[in-house]
């Protein structure tokens, strides 16, 4: 083991991206800065600003190598992005935002192109969620800037790239639902022969390594020299300190834009791709059973209109909405999720109070949830990362609902926590709060109402 006391982490998720320096011995944020994740309307496509995001990190660095200090770097950043890099290791197109909707000709093209399911457990996504659609867009609609690509590498490695010079790629990362990535064989899928691009896709290396020391200019810039690690996505950051410390099998959620569900333990043998099922790579490059749903994006847009509500009244207002089944049916974000292809929808809502719909908005959160272990077979424990962590009526719901024991872990360095584990450092103890499965009058009842309603 490594015997790094501090660890700083660049933690770029699709709303905001952070630098924390963590603590080794107690996975405390000892320093922690925020900014906005911005995506820019100019040029040839929507796209991050990348340049707003390492001005930040640098200056970030910068200040906390000065107080508190630190000894390595690790990064963790969301799936579904990649950056095409020219001869010279700069950008060769801007790292486009994976919201962005191609046009329907180019789409069509790309999916009757794209591997079999079979293949690489990766169902097709909209928008450039699937990585292997965003290059294919780029190659197809932009031939000229593509020509000028010199290596692919997928997002954390764009930023390991940056700070060391080294370009890579990385299995976690490519493992996300991206098409290019076959999880049997922990290979390359046939696409990226199929798209021509398997001379420009940079050498996979492991989560764990350490890439090099930051480059000469840079350490200047910051004020001391450091490794850099590899990198890993996100949700699979959330992961890794439950594959350390667990034995499966038990469930992850991890929670913040998306809802991203682990089955550690399951198969692969039952996944619908239809539903938002996939397999994911975890850390040690092994296929993970997942399911997904943008339930924090959901969150967000329903507690803004619905206004601010506290748990108490929340608790208080959830019998009546059991009994008189206000019901919020899928999905409030569409095109992903367990229940494709529909639109919300209110049942038995118009008089409720705004306690009463914040209430049944935890009810849909917890039911979607359910739904997700179910598609990938979960069993054991489910382990609470993120945002949702914190919200009793969800996570009290969720016990209830799947009559397993919930585990939360408060508090929102779950992916800088994983992140930090790359270095060789030991996971920290980390603080639970544990819900037992419990019975909650007219539930069943309702949960049966609310499926027959999504069919």
């Amino acid at each position: 083991m490594n015997r790094y006391r501090r660890i700083a982490v660049l933690d770029i998720g699709k709303t905001n991206a952070k630098v924390v320096v963590l603590d080794a011995e107690t996975g405390a944020e000892i320093a922690a800065a925020k900014m906005a994740n911005t995506v820019l309307k100019d040029g040839i496509y929507p796209h991050y600003d990348v340049e707003a995001l390492w001005s930040f990190m640098l200056d970030a660095f910068r200040r906390f190598a000065k107080e508190p200090g630190f000894e390595a770097i690790s990064i963790t950043t969301h799936g579904a992005s990649a950056a095409l890099l020219g001869a010279g290791g700069t950008l060769a197109m801007p790292v486009i935002d994976y919201e962005h909707e191609y046009p329907q000709a180019i789409r069509d093209a790309y999916t009757a192109l794209r591997p079999p399911f079979a293949e690489t457990y990766s169902p097709r996504q909209t928008m450039g969620l699937n990585i292997g659609a965003q290059l294919h867009y780029q190659k197809t609609a932009f031939p000229d800037n593509f020509a000028k690509v010199a290596a692919i590498v997928t997002y954390p490695q764009y930023w390991s790239a940056r700070l060391t010079g080294v370009a890579a790629n990385e299995a976690t990362s490519l493992g996300c639902h991206t098409d290019l990535w076959n999880p049997k064989t922990g290979q390359y899928s046939t696409l990226v022969d199929t798209l021509g691009i398997r001379g420009l896709m940079a050498p996979i290396r492991s989560a764990f390594d350490a890439l090099g020391p930051l480059l000469p200019d840079i350490a200047e810039k910051i004020g001391i020299s450091v490794p850099v690690y590899c990198g890993i996505h996100d949700s699979n950051a959330s992961l890794l300190p439950h594959l350390v410390a667990r034995a499966a099998p038990f469930a992850v959620v991890s929670t913040g834009t998306w809802v991203v569900n682990f089955g550690v333990g399951g198969d692969l043998e039952h996944l619908d791709a239809k539903r938002d099922a996939l397999a994911n790579v975890d850390a040690y490059g092994r296929a993970v059973p997942s399911s997904r749903f943008m339930g924090g994006r959901e969150f967000e847009i329903l507690s803004a209109e619905i206004g601010k509500v506290s748990e108490e009244d929340a608790i208080a207002a959830l019998p009546s909405v059991i009994s008189e089944k206000i019901m919020l049916l899928p999905n409030v974000a569409p095109g992903s999720g367990p229940f494709p292809g529909r639109e919300r929808q209110w049942i038995n809502a118009d008089a409720a109070s705004p306690a009463e719909c914040y209430a049944a908005a935890c009810v849909y959160l917890a039911l979607m949830s359910q739904a997700c272990f179910d598609l990938i077979g979960a069993k054991g424990p489910v382990i609470v990362e993120g945002p949702f962590s914190t919200n009793g009526l969800y996570l009290r719901l969720v016990a209830a609902l799947t009559q397993r024991e919930v585990i939360a872990l408060p508090g929102s360095t779950g992916t800088s926590q994983g992140a930090s584990l790359l270095t060789g450092v030991k996971p920290a103890p980390t603080k639970e709060t544990r819900f037992a499965p419990s019975d909650i009058a007219g539930l069943v009842a309702y949960r049966a109402a609310w499926y027959a309603l999504t069919e």
